[in-house]
């Protein structure tokens, strides 16, 4: 038997959590990001930083070659064995989102059904959009899994209905720049709260900063 024969078909779920972050790295490269890939076994909640123009996204990339991406299990385990009762999706979709962040983006790669002369199926999505569908998949399915398509049936419905992540969630350039404006919003600081004080030789006018720094004198008038 050749050593070739002895292979599997089938990669293990490391090869595709490897394969799904090369790929990623490389597609994000293509669309003219500066690529930094996080290494060893005690990686952060992401896997990839990608900047551009100043601008930079944290991205956390989750390869699959069934259909699906089990990206709260760890969470669901927590939570389950701190209420010490059945699993708790809602509590864990919502530890999976906090412990992801805001200025992360998820990338989800699927190899199901893909040659090995093809692209994998990519999208992107922000940690919001995607605890969204999460949670419409509780609610349909009694389940916390990410499915790119299932089918279910509406209550009082007598036929089924397929559900599919959105199509505007493909990888390309538009869909990342979008998530990449929504990442990097400028929140504009609130204004000074201003204290008038009298003196003899003027009058200071002094201000606590309602972002909460301090005090500061702020200027002099006569």
């Amino acid at each position: 038997m050749s050593v070739l024969a002895q292979v599997s078909s089938k990669p293990l779920p490391w090869r595709v959590t490897v394969g799904a972050e090369g790929i990623a790295a490389a597609q994000f490269a293509r669309c003219g990001f500066d690529v930094s890939v996080q290494s060893g076994r005690d990686k952060p909640t992401y896997d990839l930083v990608v900047a551009k123009s100043g601008n930079l996204l944290k991205v956390s990339v989750k390869g699959s070659d069934d259909g699906s991406w089990a990206l709260t299990q760890p969470y669901l385990k927590r939570v389950t064995d701190l209420l010490g009762r059945r699993a708790n999706f809602l509590g864990a979709i919502a530890q999976w989102q906090d412990h992801l962040g805001s200025r992360a983006i998820c990338c989800l790669v699927q190899f199901q059904d893909v040659s090995i002369d093809e692209l994998p199926r990519i999208y992107l999505a922000s940690p919001q959009e995607v605890a969204q569908k999460l949670r419409e998949t509780v609610e349909r399915l009694g389940i916390s899994t990410l499915y790119e398509r299932y089918e279910w049936t509406p209550a009082g419905e007598e036929s089924g209905a397929t559900e599919a992540l959105p199509s505007a969630w493909a990888f390309s350039e538009s869909r990342i720049q979008e998530l990449l404006s929504k990442a990097n919003e400028i929140v504009l600081p609130k204004p000074t709260l201003l204290t008038r004080v009298k003196s003899p030789a003027g009058e200071w006018t002094s201000g606590v900063d309602a972002r909460g720094n301090g005090e500061t004198a702020i200027g002099l008038s006569a």
